[in-house]
């Protein structure tokens, strides 16, 4: 008798199982949001030469360019989740659109190099704030179950792609337009996003406000601004260039500076506990390892592409497009193979497709058939890619309580740019060592495919990692 009545008061209490029509217009609004985000930080590097002849950078300052961005979006992400969560994700998320909106026109606008680096640092952070905002107000506004996976798979699909779609669209937009364009496109998206949002978009907060862990924001943002300025100098100028090293281990001194502080903290930006929980740890670990392999991948074909083969920076821009078809079907694929499998089968089964088709690529040749070997398996290795990528999402934000998706999208958010931000200069210095300095078509070719190994041997550290780490000790608590 008690089952029976408990029965109306669980379906009435039971979240919705389909997507209805307003879930429908968030889902559009925040994906919209989070495509223009990635794009960004891919859409100005085939435009960096025109940039550097229009307005007069030096070739040495021309990467602080990709840099000044890169710095600023990893390095404070973790420090406007927080403030987010203490002012409200809705308030931020659309307070950073709408810098990111004015920076971008700034941008366009430049006279002079100063002015773009200044609009530069304005748009990394506004993407710091934006992304942890974001993704928490799509974890928040849908259930945890079957709607969340499928909110992240597409959340997922969309940001990989963003960034493949931001190297085509920079070779178009040059070429046909101007490099202004790469920054006046953000314009028109940024003021749809802020007139349908509010209407449409909860506010989202934790029940009890918390403090800002003043020591804890520094020491953390210090600290990844130091590791991404360092591997950044290190892809530039090798690993011995004093300055790649002073940063590397500055920032890593001030990582441990700010674990030491978190685990004493009152109200810790990062509660220890949950850097111990075991999906937020090694979910992260397989984010930063997923990202770093595929934006590094994409960095070493367009070396590949213009450099052996000779391609235009607009023909090996659009080459891309097959790897970010094959991350949008591996985004669309991925919720439902985790329904019907598991989460860690798919990390597990992404890895190795990724790790396969990438391996492939170590037999490129230095003729154009060689492209009939690298579409098929940028395309299959995309998908797999993009199978690690949300299950990444749903490993990191599971299991959380609602006041606790800020800090668990922020740190989601930081894996993801960090891993973005890495990628390049590691498998950069790879290339460029194991080319012994020769600009020549065959010691790039070999330089490349030496990177692409390195970069196979990553994909498999992470399946070996979800192995170990994911499903042995599910396995253990269900025994």
């Amino acid at each position: 008798m008690s089952t029976t009545k408990s029965l109306p008061a669980a379906a009435a209490a039971a979240p919705p199982r389909r997507l209805t029509g307003r879930l429908k217009v968030i889902l559009a609004v925040l994906l919209v949001a989070q495509f223009m985000l990635a794009v960004d930080f891919s859409i100005l590097n085939v435009a960096l030469p025109a940039i550097g002849d229009d307005l007069g950078f030096s070739l040495a300052d021309l990467q602080w360019i990709a840099t000044a961005f890169a710095l600023c979006a990893a390095g404070f992400t973790l420090l406007f989740g927080r403030i987010g969560d203490l002012i409200g994700r809705k308030r931020i998320f659309l307070g950073s659109l709408a810098l990111l909106g004015a920076a971008s026109l700034a941008g366009g606008l430049a006279p002079s190099p100063a002015i773009l680096i200044i609009a530069r640092i304005a748009q990394g952070l506004a993407t710091a704030a934006a992304t942890p905002a974001g993704l928490a107000l799509l974890t928040t506004s849908f259930p945890e179950g079957p709607l969340r996976q499928k909110a992240l798979g597409l959340n997922g699909a969309l940001m990989s792609a963003g960034f493949t779609a931001g190297a085509v669209l920079g070779g178009v937009l040059t070429d046909l337009l101007s490099w202004r364009w790469a920054f006046f496109i953000n314009v028109p998206v940024a003021l749809a996003v802020l007139l349908v949002a509010p209407a449409v978009v909860a506010e989202s907060r934790p029940a009890a406000r918390p403090t800002v862990d003043l020591p804890g924001a520094l020491s953390v943002t210090l600290g990844l601004l130091g590791v991404v300025y360092g591997l950044t100098r290190a892809g530039e100028h090798g690993w011995s260039e004093p300055l790649a090293l002073t940063g590397l281990l500055a920032g890593a001194v001030l990582l441990v500076v700010f674990y030491r502080v978190e685990r004493r903290a009152a109200e810790p930006l990062v509660p220890v506990r949950v850097l111990h929980k075991r999906t937020v740890a090694w979910g992260n670990v397989l984010g930063l390892l997923a990202f770093v392999t595929e934006t590094s991948l994409v960095y070493l074909l367009t070396l590949y592409m213009q450099k052996t083969l000779g391609f235009s920076a607009l023909a090996a821009g659009l080459s891309f497009g097959v790897l970010g078809a094959g991350t949008v079907t591996g985004g669309m694929l991925a919720p439902k193979a985790i329904a019907r499998t598991s989460t860690t089968a798919v990390l597990i089964g992404g890895g190795l497709l990724q790790a396969v088709f990438t391996a492939v690529l170590i037999f490129l040749g230095d003729t154009s058939a060689s492209m009939g070997l690298l579409l098929p398996a940028t395309f299959l290795g995309g998908v797999g890619n993009m199978l690690v990528i949300v299950g990444f999402m749903v490993t990191a934000t599971t299991g959380l309580p609602d006041h606790e998706q800020g800090l668990a999208t922020g740190l989601a958010s930081m894996s993801q740019q960090v891993g973005i931000t890495m990628g390049t200069p590691i498998m950069s210095a790879i290339a460029t060592a194991t080319a012994g300095g020769a600009a020549s078509a065959g010691a790039i070719l070999h330089g490349v495919t030496s990177a692409i190994a390195v970069n196979v041997v990553l994909v498999l550290l992470g399946v070996l990692l979800t192995a170990v780490f994911l499903r042995t000790r599910r396995d253990h608590a269900h025994a």
